[in-house]
Parts: structure tokens; sequence; C-alpha cells
């Protein structure tokens, strides 16, 4: 089943991306930071979230890993 009809899946999906393109950021800066706009701005937010949500994010990737594990 696809992560797009599967709700827990969709979070999962966009926990990770917003965790993956913060790391990205943190460790080559100038690869996120350059395309601040169209498809590739996306990474942009989604780092910018990560960086200024990060202990919502954290507590969020917690859950989800809990609920993962109980499931």
């Amino acid at each position: 089943m696809s992560a797009l009809f599967n709700f827990q899946s969709l979070l999962l999906v966009i926990l990770l991306f917003i965790c993956t393109c913060t790391y990205v950021r943190a460790v080559a800066p100038r690869l996120v930071d350059r395309n601040k706009v169209g498809f590739l701005g996306l990474l942009f937010k989604a780092a910018r979230i990560g960086e200024r949500l990060s202990p919502y994010v954290g507590l969020a990737c917690i859950a989800m890993a809990v609920t993962i594990l109980l499931k």
C-alpha cells in the first residue's frame, strides 16, 4: 500500500523528509540554501521547519517510533 493512502505512513514520510533536509542543511548548507524557489525550495522550507520546530519534530519522531514499535 502506498504511503499516500495510509495516514500514519504519510506522517512518517513527512517527518523523515523534514529530518533529512535539516541534516543535509547542517552538513552542506550551500546545497540547500542556494535553491529557495521551485521544487528544490521545498528542501529549504523543510530544513527551516526542522530547525525552528526541532523540539516538536523530535517529539513527533519519538511518538512515531513508539507507535510503530507497539504496532
